[in-house]
Formats: C-alpha cells, structure tokens, sequence
C-alpha cells in the first residue's frame, strides 16, 4: 500500500514539475516574471498586435504611440510610418541631452510608397517593416517583409530586392529595385561605439510641432503626457535639429547641416563606422577640417574620383562629397546602403551649400 501511494506521490510531483517547465517556456525561459521586458522575434508581423484592424492600415494599438521626425533619412524616396511601443509603466528618460530608453522598448518603422504621389488616397504599397527592440541593454534588429497583397509582412534576416513602380510628386513613372537590407546591413548604419543604437528618435529630431488633434502640439510635449518620456524640462530650450527641405524656417546651412547629420552623421562622427576617415558630420561638429573643409581623403581609391579634398569651399565639382552623393556607382556612392537612387533635392542642397560656404578654394 505504501508503495503505491510513493507511486502516486512521484507522480504529483513529475506532474508539477512539468507543469512548471511549461510556465517557464511560456515566459521565454528567461525567470523574468514581467512580461512586458520579454521580446522575441515573431515569424509574422501580426502576431505582435502593434495594429489593429486591417495590418496594412498600420492603425496603432494601445500603447504604440507613432512619432515624426525633423529630417528622416533618405531612402531611395520611400514615405516611413514611425511607431514606438514603451513597456507598461516604463518610460524614456532624459540624461545629458541623450534620450536612455527601457528594456522593452520597440522602435517600428514601416517603409511605403504612394501609387501616385499626387494622390495619396489612390493607394500605397508597403515593402517591409523594421523594428528595433532593446533586450538586456542592447539594441536587436529584426526585418519583416509584406507580401504582395498586403496582408502580413515576414520575417526576413537575409534581404531580399523587390521591384517598386510609382508615380512621384511630378507626374513621373518611377521603378526601382528596392533593396531590403539584412541584419548585417542593419547594424552597420546603427553601429556606434560597437553598439547598436537608433538613429532617428533623439531629442533634437523629435523636437518639432505635431497635429494630434485640434491644433499644433510640440511632439515632445506630447510624448511627456503620454507617459513615454520623462525628465524633460523646460522644452522650449531642447535643441532642434532642422528640417533640410524648409527654406523659410532655416538658413541654407542650417538645413545642410541637418541633411548630413542624419544621412551621414550615424557612421561619419568619432564612435561610428566610419570613424577612421576622420570625417565627421554630425549636426554640432564645428571644426571645419573635421567637416571635411579642405581635408584629403584618407584613402584615394576610386571612391575620392582622383579629387584632392573632401569640401573644397565655392567649388562642389572638385568636393569628393559631392560627387559621391551624386553617383550610384559601386564604390563611389555615400551612403553606400539604404539608396540605389540619386536624392536630386539632397545633392542640390549639398551643392548649393558648398558653392556658399566661405573661403575661397584650398592651397
């Protein structure tokens, strides 16, 4: 008798224990009992119910808050949808100008184009989705790509092309073979410090008026009522970084500036990617030999065109920085991923920025 009761003991516990292992496979095996710091990488987009409704409305749920940006990156002319989900009851704080966000935290944006530019409402195309998600202090990426009827969106770690047709702004037919990076590709544009990091949500790129209702509201006013940022104070003094295409609120250096420190300023400052060209443009760099004025090229391969410095002032055709922001050729086109086109209205500023900048030439 008391050997079957052993038995039946042994079999409760076996039963608990199993019990148990399930519970811990369900919270992803991590101990963590808060649900909300434990992210892992869904095969398909949907099944993390950022949206609801129709996916490809990209209609946020609760608790994804989307953002806009002063001057976004340039990406062979595809519109971002920008979305942000923070952990219930976390938020983002303010240290030393710098935006520290929380375990948890996932960055979303969604890449589109308009079937005519000219009118929106006739439709878009979205071609894939990017997140961004900070796990145990570190930043993780993860690409999904839409399918052709738009009802979900993949996960893809190895890149892929897609053929993309549109109408822009000008009534012109536009086709591209639109390149989706891979995960490789993604943390070299977000490397910093060895470091994946986000590019465009900082405080000086967030810092600009948003309509949310009625009327304007400052986009980090708004956030700080939202309960996603805290700490900031006296807001009217942020920096703001300016918008590059709004010739009546910015001088042409400003917006010049702007353009390549988000084009260019992730990799080209002292902790990126591209630190050892000793080029550096991000937005509050004011030496201008580290802003390439009068400064050689470290190396002169095919990418410098055989020109001696990478800004000569007056003079964009002997700049080594314009003339690879003007070309696709493989080894000469800067940025050398994200675009397969030439961004006619960025290189027009550059150069216009160029032919004004003080000086006369380099000896």
């Amino acid at each position: 008798m008391k050997k079957v009761e052993n038995i039946a003991h042994i079999n409760t516990t076996i039963n608990i224990i199993y019990v148990l292992c399930l519970v811990m496979a369900a919270w992803g095996c991590t101990g963590n009992t808060d649900r909300e710091h434990v992210f892992v990488f869904h095969d398909r987009l949907s099944q993390y119910d950022f949206f609801e409704g129709e996916l490809s409305e990209l209609r946020p749920a609760e608790g994804v808050l989307r953002y806009e940006l002063n001057t976004p990156l340039f990406t062979d002319y595809a519109y971002k949808a920008r979305f942000i989900k923070v952990p219930k009851g976390q938020s983002i704080e303010e240290k030393s100008g710098e935006l520290i966000f929380p375990d948890g935290t996932v960055l979303i944006k969604n890449f589109y184009y308009h079937q005519d530019e000219r009118s929106p409402e006739m439709g878009r195309r979205i071609i894939e989705t990017r997140l961004l998600v900070k796990q145990d202090n570190r930043w993780k990426a993860g690409t999904y790509i839409w399918d052709d009827n738009q009802a979900e969106a993949f996960k893809e770690i190895l890149g892929a092309t897609k053929p993309v047709k549109w109408t822009d702004h000008q009534g012109i037919s536009q086709k591209i073979d639109y390149v989706i990076p891979d995960n490789n590709d993604c943390k070299s544009c977000h490397k910093k410090g060895g470091e994946i990091v986000p590019i465009g949500p900082k405080i000086a790129n967030l810092n600009k008026m948003i309509h949310t209702g009625k009327k304007p509201l400052n986009q980090l006013q708004y956030l700080s009522a939202k309960g996603i940022i805290k700490g900031l104070e006296q807001i009217d003094q942020m920096p703001r970084l300016p918008v590059w295409d709004d010739s009546t609120g910015y001088t042409l250096n400003e917006r010049a500036r702007a353009y390549l420190d988000v084009n260019c300023g992730h990799c080209h400052n002292a902790a990126g990617p591209a630190n050892n060209t000793a080029l550096f443009l991000e937005f509050e760099q004011q030496d201008r030999f580290k802003l390439g004025i009068c400064k050689g090229p470290v190396s002169a391969a095919q990418g410098s065109g055989n020109l001696k410095y990478d800004i000569v002032p007056g003079d964009p055709e002997a700049s080594i920085l314009y003339y690879r922001m003007n070309s696709t050729a493989p080894g000469v086109i800067m940025p050398e991923l994200g675009r397969t086109m030439i961004h006619s209205e960025g290189v027009e500023l550059i150069k216009a920025w160029i032919e004004n900048l003080e000086g006369e030439g380099c000896s």
